[in-house]
């Protein structure tokens, strides 16, 4: 019976991806308002990287318009919910058909500019081959890191929709003859060359040939979220206004229509539960799945800053589907049967797939998921495997574990103070304060890595020149640290798991009555 909440996992990645998927798509939306404007214009590499941080941060407008992520976000998730209204045929497939193939051809040829790009050509200061050297150039100390598989396990999961319950939704649609293997192979590689190769051969390159390696290693050492929206419209502007605005348009539209593939794709597990469990009509289904993310994603729009979107995406996008794709390995290879799985998976298929499969899905798949979670689970600081069962065992402070008791959180472990303390070692080489006031702390030993602290409406307590160091006091006044964010959005995303788990059970109890001899 326990696996009856095996779907809760599907069914809580689904709402919470979508929550802050939603704001990336808004994001698209923004920027083709923007294109077609001209905002971009005349701006520099910096300004267009700067008009990004400037659009997140939702206290400053790019427009004149207050609060226009929020705007944006709020019409993003409306459509959303409209198009899901019209089922998977009125919405879903014809926005994919029109939507993707261009996105892939318009992919193609800013693919081929990019890697064309030439030092001194348009602003550039590399080649775009020095991009494609740096993204195709192995790391291969880093196969040793459980953070690396856990990302990647997320990553292709979360690309194929896998451990979300999406496929099995959209597997319902299915004739029994129609050819599971084939389809799922070409999606899967169609799927991971747009995005992998062709994708990075756009983003990297065109990145790395304005902004330079050092640059953009330190834009994305958070995460390369946004990396697009900070180099692209830069590139465009070369072509001339209205070519610029054109291409600006079509890329970002069409970045959008890719999206929204996934969004709404998100939203089916979801309403296929409220309606085959509590007979909820689509409309209804529809309009409460969006006003859910709706109140579930403005808290990453209000403070994205404060890390409550990186939670929903470390938990929901990562951990939550690496646990789901565990699970529904399991039961279909051990408690479904891998006998009657792969009949299903051969059925009607025009290719042979070697029975080793049959192996590997049963045994290799498993281990393997099992091997990368534990490890992610209680991965040890300095990736020391040798004091495991020790007294010197310690926690990663990048280990699961480590992230739910706060390891890496540093000095300001408060939810609120009277001041605020460094979080690293350097010199103070710039302070504003102003409205949005900030502190800069430049790294002695690389000074292209600068940390910047927001002070709001509080008092700096040092100045430019000083040398700081890790724990010593920087400002003061009414200070919210970050921790007071990361687990207040801990708890909205706990509240939910459980409110699933509630409604899983409701649902399970009402068919038991109907039927006594159910059993999930």
């Amino acid at each position: 019976r326990i696996w009856k909440y095996v779907g809760v996992f599907g069914i809580f990645s689904n709402i919470v991806i979508a929550a802050y998927y939603c704001y990336i798509e808004s994001w698209t939306m923004s920027y083709v308002y923007h294109s077609v404007a001209g905002t971009f214009t005349n701006m520099s590499q910096n300004d267009v990287s700067n008009f990004f941080t400037n659009y997140l941060d939702i206290s400053t407008s790019t427009t004149g318009i207050p609060f226009e992520a929020v705007i944006f976000f709020v019409f993003c998730i409306a459509l959303n919910t409209w198009v899901l209204s019209k089922g998977l045929s009125g919405g879903i497939e014809k926005a994919a058909k029109i939507g993707v193939p261009l996105l892939i051809i318009f992919g193609v040829f800013l693919a081929i500019k990019a890697v064309t790009l030439k030092q001194g050509q348009e602003g550039a200061i590399n080649d775009g081959f020095v991009g494609l050297n740096f993204l195709w150039t192995p790391q291969y100390d880093s196969l040793a890191n459980p953070k690396v598989w856990l990302a990647a396990a997320g990553q292709i999961f979360f690309t194929l929709s896998v451990g979300m319950g999406s496929i099995q939704c959209y597997a319902s649609y299915l004739k029994k003859k129609d050819d599971v293997a084939l389809n799922a192979m070409s999606a899967g590689w169609m799927n991971e060359f747009v995005e992998v190769v062709l994708g990075s051969s756009i983003l990297i390159p065109i990145a790395i040939g304005y902004f330079g390696i050092d640059k953009v290693v330190e834009m994305v050492q958070h995460g390369g979220l946004g990396l697009g929206f900070r180099s692209l419209p830069y590139l465009f502007n070369q072509w001339g206004h209205i070519f610029g605005a054109i291409a600006g348009v079509a890329f970002f539209g069409l970045l959008f229509f890719a999206g929204i593939t996934s969004s709404l794709a998100m939203g089916t597990p979801v309403m296929g539960f409220l309606q085959d469990e509590y007979k909820w009509k689509r409309g209804s289904s529809a309009l409460a799945f969006g006003v859910i993310i709706l109140i579930l994603g403005l808290p990453t729009v209000f403070f994205f800053q404060q890390g409550v979107f990186d939670e929903y995406d470390y938990w929901a996008g990562t951990v939550a589907l690496v646990i789901f794709a565990m699970l529904e390995v399991i039961l279909f290879s051990w408690i479904f049967g891998m006998e009657k799985g792969w009949s299903e998976i051969t059925r009607g298929a025009d290719i042979k797939i070697p029975i080793a499969y049959k192996f590997i899905l049963k045994f290799v798949t498993p281990v393997m998921l099992i091997i990368v979670f534990f490890g992610s689970l209680i991965r040890p600081a300095k990736d020391d495997w040798s004091t495991f069962g020790t007294s010197e065992w310690e926690l990663h402070s990048e280990s699961i574990l480590g992230q739910l008791t706060h390891k890496g959180i540093g000095p300001n472990k408060d939810y609120f103070a009277d001041e605020f303390y460094s979080e690293v070692n350097g010199i103070v080489s710039n302070i504003n304060v102003e409205k949005n006031g900030f502190i800069e702390i430049t790294d002695k030993m690389n000074p292209s890595v600068i940390t910047n602290y927001q002070i709001n409406e509080c008092v700096p307590i040092v100045k430019v020149g000083d040398e700081i160091n890790i724990e010593q006091s920087i400002y003061k006044g009414s200070v919210i640290n970050k921790v007071f964010y990361i687990d207040m959005a801990r708890l909205l995303l706990l509240a939910l798991f459980l409110t699933i788990s509630i409604l899983v059970y409701i649902a399970y109890i009402k068919r038991k009555k109907i039927n006594p001899k159910f059993l999930l």
